[in-house]
């Protein structure tokens, strides 16, 4: 469901499907590659999101990128985090997220699918959402402070001594299912950013200043 060709972001099987999306996941090969016209922010950990209305650049600070225009790209970046593109069929709208585990604490994913409904009439049922690559739960340990924010019967949330292990895809993904959306239209990748260091960047493996660029718009 997930390919990509040599020097090429990573694409979504799901997401071509619609005929109309541009999109990709990068990886450090594509870093260099920048699509334009493109939306970005400042990101900030949030459950925040901006409407892109047609102007390429930074536009502000936030977590997520809504737009509708035709050939207007949005994007973020992860190193870790998971990047969810997410796309309407029947509205032709798009929206890019970033969710951390701070934004995913504030269901950053499902406050999107919100913000596509009120500034495009999108319904739930009609999306079509890939998560791409991220840090698998193996890889990812933090403390009690930050798995007390999670439901502790979800089984994304693993206690390991001490420690916990989160599911930050998982957590992501039962968000959505929650949201109304259809399980069968959510592709998720399996691709670890901290286990794969010849394809990816990892904030965790300490590549502190290293970003893949993750994008979705709409083919004019």
């Amino acid at each position: 469901m997930f390919y990509r060709s040599a020097g090429a972001p990573y694409r979504c099987s799901l997401l071509d499907e619609a005929g109309w999306i541009e999109h990709g996941f990068g990886t450090r090969d594509s870093a260099h590659w920048r699509p334009q016209p493109l939306a970005t922010l400042r990101q900030i950990h949030s459950d925040r999101w901006v409407l892109a209305d047609g102007r390429p650049g930074c536009l502000g600070q936030g977590d997520a990128l809504i737009t509708d225009r035709p050939g207007m790209l949005v994007g973020i970046r992860t190193a870790d985090c998971v990047p969810i593109l997410i796309a309407d069929p029947v509205r032709k709208a798009v929206a890019a997220v970033h969710a951390g585990w701070r934004g995913a604490a504030r269901a950053i994913a499902a406050r999107t699918v919100n913000a596509l409904q009120e500034c495009f009439g999108s319904r739930p049922e009609d999306l079509v959402v890939a998560m791409g690559p991220a840090i698998c739960s193996s890889c990812y340990v933090v403390g009690p402070e930050v798995a007390q924010l999670f439901p502790p019967s979800s089984p994304a949330v693993i206690r390991q001594g001490d420690a916990f292990r989160l599911d930050l895809r998982e957590i992501c993904r039962r968000q959505l299912d929650q949201a109304g959306l259809r399980p069968d239209r959510i592709a998720v990748s399996d691709l670890c950013t901290k286990c794969l260091p010849e394809e990816f960047f990892s904030y965790r493996r300490g590549d502190r200043g290293g970003r893949m660029l993750s994008f979705i718009g709409r083919r004019i």
